[in-house]
This record gives C-alpha cells, structure tokens and sequence, in this order.
C-alpha cells in the first residue's frame, strides 16, 4: 500500500488543511500506532491514528466521495465551529455530511458578507488557499471618502501593511455619487482583513464589503443571504482542474440538509423532484358537488 505524508493524507479524509494538521502534528495530538507523530512522517491509510484521542476511520473516508458547497455568508457570522461568546457561525448553517466534516475554503471577517467555500476534501482546500496558486479573490467594495486616482495607483502598485507589502491585482469602478463609491478589487492572498487594510492605509473607510468570486467560482444573485448550495458535478471538475487536480469520484449525498433553499419534504425528499400539485379548497368543493350529482337519490 503506498505511504502519503501524514497532512496530505489526514487532509484528503477530510480531517482538516494541511497546515491545520501541521499544527496538530506540532502541538502533539495526533498519534500513530501508539506513538507521537512527526511532521511529514509517511503513513497508509491501514495505520492506527488517533487526533485528541479519537480513533481516526482513515480507510473509510477515503472512500467518500469528494463536495463542494458555496454558502452566502451573513454580516455579524463567525468563520469558526464554536465561539465562546455565543455568536452565530457560518458552520451552524450547513448541511450535515454523511462522513467527514466541512473545511472552509478561506474566511471573512465577522463585519464582511458573500462568497465563502465548504468542502470535505482537505487537498482541494489546502490548494485554493496556498499562495503558490496565486488564485483570485474578487472583493465588491464600498468606499467612504475622497477616492483620488494617486490613491488607486499606490494601492495597486503596493503599500506597506505591517512590514510587508501589499496591493490589489486590480481596481474598477463600478458606480456610486459623493461620498460612497462602489469597486470591484482583486488580490490573491488571504491576510487577515487585507482588503479593509489596504483602502484604510490612504485614509479611506470601507462602509460595506462582500466577496463575490473566489477563482472561478462567482457569487449568483439566486443564492440569498444565509443559503448554500452544492456545486455540480461539472463546476466541481472545472474547480479542480483549475488548481492542477482531479475530482474523481461523485460528491457525496447529504443528510439532514438544513437551512438549503429547498424545502424538506421528510427524509426522501429530492428538490429536483416536482411534486403532485395539492388540491385547492375550490377543486375539493367541486369535487364534492360532481359526487353528490352521481349518488342516487334515497
């Protein structure tokens, strides 16, 4: 059976990134075959692995079939499983998953709405965000001040942000009167609150931001706000081609989908399926006069 670095396979079975599992693999919470695992230690999937003490099916989630989910991110939702504080998280609105977990494609700040990626396979998720892809993020962005064309080139040419340099791949203007004008920008990283920083380092406020594309995937205007939906089978094999893998299997069915746009119907409820049209009270009257008409009379 051919041995895999520990993150690449760990990250396939959907436990995680790859830098995620680095770090556990460094803070010492994961074990194989009863001992400490070391970074970039090759294992199969028929090895005993443990995270947190919990014995990991590696050999089964393998097998799963691989998904992606776009979801439409509300302002005032935190990108994390769990918060102390008892805010709403993005996870709190997704579907179940038969086996394995959801991986968030990168993240949004709490005050930030649009865009964000789901899936179960932590190869795919480690790709889109690593940034020797160099894969775009595209950013609607409404601005509060003076926006003056030498702001626009500093931005796009790069500014200092903390001791490292930063700048938009491009900026267009798409509308807006006064004080509040609307752009589209594109980078391709991820730092934390990048795009906020970068408008604030020429003394403007972004009053309003929201990500509409992340690569090749666009934020449709049918996806309302705090609804997800499963990528396609054929957008998922353009998703991997466009960051050198292959999708292979179908993606998995879900359980238990709720918060979706579709309404459930009981368990086997499939929202391609056109249901019979239900009966109105005037048909059921109707339908009542037509059989008296037809019993006879006593």
């Amino acid at each position: 059976m051919q041995e895999e670095r520990i993150q690449k396979i760990l990250a396939r079975a959907g436990y995680g990134s790859r830098r995620q599992i680095e770090r556990w693999v460094e803070s010492g919470e994961i074990i194989v075959n009863g001992v400490k695992a070391s970074q970039g230690q090759k294992i199969t999937e028929n090895d005993r692995v443990t995270l947190r003490g919990q014995n990991l099916r590696l050999a089964t989630k393998l097998r799963v079939a691989k998904s992606v989910l776009l979801y439409h991110k509300k302002p005032g939702e935190i990108c994390t499983r769990d918060d102390p504080e008892g805010r709403e998280t993005v996870y709190k609105n997704l579907p179940d998953l038969s086996s394995g977990r959801w991986i968030s494609i990168g993240r949004l700040d709490i005050n930030t709405d649009g865009l964000l990626l789901f899936t179960n396979d932590g190869e795919l998720a480690n790709k889109l965000m690593h940034p020797s892809s160099e894969v775009e993020r595209e950013y609607a962005v409404r601005v509060l001040g003076d926006v003056k064309d030498e702001m626009l080139e500093r931005l796009k040419k790069g500014v200092d942000l903390d001791g490292e340099k930063a700048s938009f791949d491009s900026i267009r203007f798409i509308g807006g009167e006064g004080a509040n004008q609307w752009y589209h920008v594109i980078l391709k990283e991820g730092r934390n609150r990048e795009v906020r920083r970068l408008w604030e380092s020429q003394g403007l406020i972004v009053s309003r931001l929201r990500r509409v594309r992340y690569g090749i995937i666009s934020l449709e205007r049918s996806l309302r706000s705090g609804k997800y939906e499963l990528l396609s089978r054929p957008k998922m094999r353009k998703l991997y081609e466009s960051v050198g893998l292959d999708l292979g299997d179908f993606p998995v069915e879900l359980r238990n989908a709720k918060g979706s746009q579709h309404k459930k119907r009981g368990n086997n409820y499939n929202p391609r399926h056109t249901p019979t049209k239900t009966r109105s009270a005037k048909q059921k009257l109707q339908q009542k006069r037509r059989r008296k008409k037809k019993s006879p009379r006593s």
